[in-house]
């Protein structure tokens, strides 16, 4: 197989695997802001996120990912890390809200 080539099925199966495992998240991310408190599970999806970046430098560091399969990568998973943070924020803020109008019903 030439170089370019192994790239390319490498970063495929890279693709599939993240997409798979960040199915959940994803989804929890993109409920509607009246949907259920889902503050505990977009912490631990922050959490589970922040794992696979460590793994991901880990296995760069050990030789396991290419500096341009690692760059690609670690893009990727910041770019879902970043989703995770805006949820997280979000589910905050409106917790926050419902918490002062019930105090507060003014």
């Amino acid at each position: 197989m030439s170089g370019a080539l192994e790239f390319v099925v490498i970063f495929a199966i890279l693709s599939v695997v993240v997409t798979f495992v960040t199915a959940p998240v994803r989804k929890a991310v993109g409920r509607h802001p009246l949907a259920t408190s889902n503050v505990d599970e977009l912490e631990a999806a922050r959490e589970a996120k922040y794992r696979e970046l460590r793994d991901a430098e880990l296995d760069h560091v050990t030789g396991k990912l290419s500096d341009d399969d690692y760059a690609l990568l670690d893009r990727s998973l910041r770019g879902e890390a970043v989703q995770i943070l805006h949820g997280l924020d979000r589910e905050r803020a409106r917790e926050n809200e419902e918490d002062s109008a019930t105090i507060d019903p003014e």
